[in-house]
């Protein structure tokens, strides 16, 4: 039976749920980028807005290594089968109660710690970040802790809904996170106060926005899991297989973290400008993982649980996810190198956001774009693995990639940093090649032009993201004995996916001396409209079911 078989044979039992969690995700998503267009807008792309993105990722690192993906590994698997086992006699509360005990403990310690310890972490982490905005940094991580620490118990939270098959709320909470930014932000700039002053209240908003996004879903847990009970069961099966996950879960999540700081470390020897380019690019190019992949996988991971004994039914859900994570990833991988221009121009460019921070700003999102389909993909890889206990696996080749970006990305930046944009135009700053930072008054100035040092650690990010997805493919295939042929269904999306990077490009070129607000909207829907016709024709079911979504056949 061929892959195309068997996602028109399969009744996609998922599709529901994913349009569900798409459709709170695509809410969150767009207040996040409303957050941010408001936040480059006041604080531009320099000294209080590479601190407040700096200052962001160092706490940032609870929520990823305890957070969604931890418990996704580690959680969910466990505790959707518990709740379908009839015969648990309410045990699926009382280990979700010590879960959520043991996870507010670590969190609860970890916080204080990251307060006290917040001037020397951050020195650690970015020993070459210019004297202004480390002071800065300092302040807005110790205000940052407990945000981050609530939008951990907020993750826990997700995993007893999803497990329940009650996916809207927890994906709509970050709304609530966002808005507090956003609103905190704005009262400080209404105040007239200065740009530290304002990234210092965004910080707070952090703070309020995650108790929020943590309270909201409280009750809807409670009423989903009535025999919830808080407390540490011990002697339990179920809570020793969590556990033993739960460790290795945090090794990857660990290591993908250190990713992170890996390339905030880097970019500490970059000059100014680069945090804030490489957080929007990668705001951008996450925005159809996080809306489109990250909807598909997580109405995926508990029915893949629940069937992994049924090989043909997970090997029916793995295609069907297969073909929409790539009839989407395509046209964005496409769309963001052809009209990425026009598209942050639309997006940022206004207040103290200017054309070159534009350009930097494509360049790097380009780079990232190279390694979007692999990135994607990997997590559907993950999401098997998860679903047959495999978390170890997972995590070394997460190292692997994290090995592989730091090194390619390292031996890039020097490179790069000595490329700079000046209006319009890529000029020299420096002899090559380089292994040494520019000079302390060359990476602190706020002025033109911008070195381009970015760009080679988003280049890195996109080699190692191969890598990773095609040694994943390999051990699925391997380890469950599933046909993994997820690949061979880019031949229904290549041709459309070059055909609309034409039509998309042309537009942004010819156009190029209109507002963006006309050109971004005419370019992505005159593009999208090309691909998905252009896929449907060559037979893929993923753009017939989206045409068919919006009505059109």
């Amino acid at each position: 039976m061929s892959g195309n078989q068997i996602i028109s044979d399969q009744n996609r039992p998922s599709g529901r749920n994913a349009l569900i969690i798409g459709g709170a995700i695509l809410l969150s998503r767009l207040s996040g980028l409303i957050r941010e267009l408001i936040l480059a807008g006041l604080l531009g792309t320099r000294v209080a807005a590479d601190a407040f993105k700096a200052a962001l990722q160092i706490p940032g690192l609870l929520q990823n290594i305890l957070g969604e993906g931890t418990l996704s590994a580690s959680f969910i698997p466990t505790y959707s089968r518990l709740i379908d086992d009839e015969n648990s006699n309410g045990e699926a509360g009382v280990v979700a109660g010590t879960v959520a005990t043991l996870l507010g403990l670590v969190t609860s310690a970890i916080v204080l710690i990251g307060i006290l310890a917040a001037r020397p972490l951050t020195k650690v982490l970015l020993p070459l970040l210019p004297s202004e905005t480390f002071e800065l940094t300092v302040n807005l991580v110790r205000i940052m802790w407990s945000g981050l620490g609530f939008i951990v118990l907020s993750s826990w939270c997700l995993g007893v809904l999803n497990a329940h098959r009650r996916f809207f709320l927890s994906f709509a909470a970050p709304i609530l996170w966002n808005a507090a930014q956003i609103i905190f932000a704005l009262v400080a700039w209404g105040q007239d106060w200065s740009d530290a002053s304002i990234a210092k209240a965004a910080a707070w908003g952090v703070l309020i926005g995650g108790a929020l996004q943590f309270l909201i879903q409280i009750p809807l847990v409670i009423k989903v899991s009535p025999s919830l009970k808080l407390g540490i069961m011990r002697g339990s099966n179920a809570v020793r297989e969590i556990i033993s996950k739960f460790f290795p879960a945090v090794l990857g999540r660990g290591v993908v973290q250190f990713s992170g700081f890996l390339d905030l470390f880097l970019a500490g020897f970059l000059a100014t400008g680069a945090f804030t380019a490489l957080s929007l690019a990668q705001i951008i190019y996450m925005l159809p993982i996080g809306l489109f992949v990250m909807s598909i996988i997580s109405a995926d991971l508990p029915e893949l649980s629940r069937d992994r004994d049924n090989a043909l039914a997970v090997e029916r859900r793995f295609f069907a996810s297969s073909e929409r994570i790539a009839f989407y990833l395509v046209f964005s991988t496409f769309a963001f190198i052809a009209m990425g221009e026009p598209l942050i121009d639309f997006l940022f460019e206004r207040g103290q956001f200017n054309r070159e921070d534009t350009l930097y700003i494509w360049i790097v999102l380009g780079a990232y774009s190279l390694g979007l389909y692999a990135t994607g993909m990997s997590r559907l890889y993950q999401n098997v693995c998860y679903s047959y206990d495999d978390v170890k696996g997972p995590a070394r080749l997460a190292s692997l990639r994290v090995l592989i970006a730091g090194l390619i990305g390292f031996l890039l930046m020097f490179q790069l940093e000595r490329l700079a944009i000046d209006n319009d135009t890529v000029i020299t700053i420096g002899d090559l090649p380089s292994f040494s930072p520019l000079p302390e008054l060359a990476r602190s100035s706020d002025t033109s032009p911008q070195p381009l040092g970015a760009l080679g650690l988003a280049i890195g990010s996109s080699i190692a993201a191969w890598f990773e997805y095609f040694l994943l493919r390999k051990r699925v295939t391997k380890t469950t004995q599933i046909t993994t042929r997820s690949f061979l269904i880019c031949r229904f999306f290549l041709l459309p996916g070059f055909i609309s990077a034409i039509v998309a490009g042309s537009i942004s070129f010819f156009l190029f001396d209109y507002n963006a607000y006309f050109v971004a909207p005419l370019a992505l829907l005159s593009g999208g409209i090309t691909y998905t016709f252009g896929a449907s024709i060559l037979g893929s079911d993923a753009a017939k079911e989206f045409l068919k979504t919006m009505h059109i056949i």
